[in-house]
Formats: structure tokens, sequence, C-alpha cells
């Protein structure tokens, strides 16, 4: 995530498993086709592929009619049917995922959250394949004249806190400038229309929805900053599952179903 975007962990209840069942005719066909080239990998729940992802973010996660929807909850619907396993997404704080807590714990078989591959969480986390591209998007008020983080001297600068876009943030704004780490998106979106803060900084891949939930926020400026999500299992305790993952990954971009879900959610294909 960068960290990783509109109603975010709002109406959270914590803890709670999110029980979506996969249709078992479907699951069983695509599962005898594939596992058969895989060794089946250990799940925590006998049955199931238990995994954590921090909602509501939208558009990669987020529950509609009761059942979670998104981009990252249908390229791992695909892995579920990959093991012939029925899918429990797991509402998870994002902390607890990028710290590792929630995989080496136990709590979940894997993580999909929006989450950048980064050096320090790959210490704590096995990363699959990168599956997605993301950059860094400045979000403030129309009509404030700021174009760039070198504008913000001296004003308040809003970020999820524990992402990718803190650190960006940190690293890159003037020295004088007040990087103010928020919970989630949903705190950052209130901060913008509040004005509790002068702009924040959010992947750009959400943006998207912010501003068309606030016609007087507009996106300024986008940072290339090279980033790319994967998929995260626990540290050294699950290499079949790995090994599951980039298998769908790599099938989804042979035969055009990961085209198909990325138009579903963002439209076009990712360049």
């Amino acid at each position: 995530m960068t960290s990783h975007t509109p109603a975010r962990r709002a109406a959270r209840a914590a803890g709670a498993v999110l029980m979506l069942t996969l249709a078992a005719a479907g699951c069983a066909a695509h599962g005898e086709e594939r596992v058969s080239s895989l060794r089946a990998p250990q799940v925590v729940e006998e049955g199931a592929l238990t995994v954590c992802s921090d909602m509501p973010y939208e558009p990669f996660e987020s529950m509609k009619g009761g059942e979670p929807v998104g981009f990252d909850i249908d390229l791992i619907r695909e892995v579920a049917a990959e093991l012939d396993l029925r899918l429990e997404i797991k509402d998870t704080d994002f902390d607890a995922i990028q710290s590792g807590d929630a995989l080496n714990s136990d709590q979940c078989d894997l993580a999909i959250s929006a989450m950048t591959i980064t050096g320090e969480r790959a210490r704590v986390l096995d990363f699959s394949s990168p599956y997605f591209d993301a950059s860094q998007a400045l979000v403030v008020a129309k009509g404030s004249g700021i174009d760039a983080l070198d504008d913000l001297d001296r004003q308040r600068i809003g970020v999820q806190g524990g992402t990718t876009g803190e650190l960006y943030v940190t690293d890159n704004a003037p020295a004088s400038a007040d990087v103010v780490p928020l919970e989630d998106a949903v705190a950052m979106e209130e901060a913008l229309t509040t004005r509790a803060v002068d702009a924040a900084v959010y992947d750009n891949t959400v943006v998207g929805d912010v501003v068309a939930n606030n016609p007087d926020l507009e996106v300024s400026a986008e940072f290339d900053t090279g980033e790319q999500y994967g998929m995260a299992v626990k540290k050294n305790g699950n290499v079949d599952l790995l090994r599951s993952i980039n298998k769908v990954l790599a099938t989804l971009e042979d035969d055009g179903g990961y085209d198909k879900i990325y138009a579903t959610w963002f439209g076009g294909v990712q360049e």
C-alpha cells in the first residue's frame, strides 16, 4: 500500500471473518485441472484459503452487498480456485499485515492488500511475483496553487501511517513541512475536506475515487516511485502456496485473464 482509497476501515468489525464461498462445481473443475502439478500447501483452516486484507480500499478491496469485491479479491479468487479451496477474507489492520504479525502468527494463509513490495517488508514476509505497478499522487484543494511537494513549505501533508506514501513524503517534502501520519484513507479524506491538512499523498490507483467523491479536490501531481504490489505469505513458512500464487499470476498474464480483471476495476489495460 501504498497502503494499499475512499471509505476505508470505518465500518470494520475488528477481527471479523468475512466468508466468501466459491461455487463448488466451478471450484472443483478448476482445481482438478490445475492442482495436480503443484503440491497442495498447508492452510490454517482445512478446506479454506484464509486471506488477510485491510478493507475498504477501493477499488482493490471493499464490501458490496455483504460480500468482498475488488481487483485484489478477483485475483485471490483465482488462487482459491487453483487450490480447490473456499475463500475466506479476514479484514485485518494494515499494520498487522505489513509487519508480518498477522501471517507469521497464522491468522491467515496469505495477505493481499495493495501492498508495495519493499526490502523492509521482505525481511518479515515472503512476497509473490509483482502483480501491479503503482506510484504516488498529490491531492489538494482546487485552486490551491499547490503543484508539487516543494510548494508545501511550512504546510501540513497527510499520509497514511506505515505506508510507502509516508516514506516518500518524509524523504522528499521540504524539511519545514509537517508530515501528518493518519490511520487510513478515510481519515486522510476527512483531513483534506476539513482543511486539517493542506495536501495528502495517496497511491495513484485510488485517488480517482477520492476526487470523484469530493469535487473540490484535485490531483495536482504524480510521482513515479517504481512501486509494485505483491501478495505475501509467512516468512520461510509457505513456499508451496507461494508457488501456487505465482503460477496463477503467470497463467492470468498468459491467457488474458489479468487484463479482463484489470479492465473491470480500472478500465483499459495496465501499461
